[in-house]
């Protein structure tokens, strides 16, 4: 029997293309849990279906679904993965191991493609990461979508954000409380199915940047 070592939350609208494949790719120790976020594709019964644990939350947003996913994983060690393809879940194996010396590991991206990640969100991601530099210090590339920490220490830290800015305000607070922060390089690809409802639009990036914004102090 398989000892389990962290929960993977997978926030989900609509991905019910891509996460088989995800789902088949959770590398031994590691159980997923997919928070359906409103879809209307049977994200939720695919999931089921390739042996996740779902939850629901009917609040939109990105923050929305990461949290009630944290709060809803029973192991000491979350992890935050997208369900859309474009990470290999296997690459969390390293991250985990990192929380050795740190308590927040975040994925900073690697295209293997340019199309996998169009220009407006990696420029938007890299002039918010510049800012993050300035003005805390704290060394990170990229405004992540994968990142491992211990689930009840990001549960005090009481990220409150719950639409796209989830992850900056982390990383932001996190820098407050003087964790130890690393990043991790991760591959990314194109998503597998889909469409991001963030990357996959000017105007999804902008309104992401804009909540990114507002949590840099």
């Amino acid at each position: 029997m398989t000892t389990v070592i962290a929960t993977v939350v997978i926030p989900c609208l609509n991905e019910a293309g891509s996460l088989p494949g995800v789902l088949a790719a959770m590398p031994p120790g590691f159980t997923a849990l997919v928070v359906d976020n409103n879809s209307t594709d049977g994200t939720a019964d695919v999931a089921r279906a390739h042996g996740a644990r779902v939850v629901h939350e009917r609040v939109p947003g990105y923050g929305s679904a990461v949290h009630a996913g944290v709060v809803a994983a029973d192991t000491d060690i979350v992890c935050v993965l997208d369900g859309d393809g474009s990470m290999d879940p296997g690459e969390l194996v390293s991250m985990v191991d990192a929380l050795a010396d740190a308590d927040l590991v975040v994925g900073r991206r690697r295209a293997v493609r340019a199309s996998g990640w169009p220009w407006h969100a990696r420029v938007g991601n890299t002039v918010l990461a510049a800012r993050l530099r300035q003005r805390l210090n704290i060394d990170v590339h990229d405004i992540g979508p994968v990142r491992a920490c211990r689930r009840q220490q990001l549960l005090d830290l009481g990220v409150s954000d719950r639409r796209s800015g989830y992850p900056l305000q982390l990383l932001v607070l996190a820098a407050r409380a003087n964790w130890r922060i690393v990043e991790r390089d991760i591959t990314y690809r194109p998503r597998t199915a889909g469409k991001s409802k963030v990357s996959g639009s000017v105007k999804g990036s902008a309104i992401a940047i804009w909540d990114f914004w507002k949590a840099i102090p």
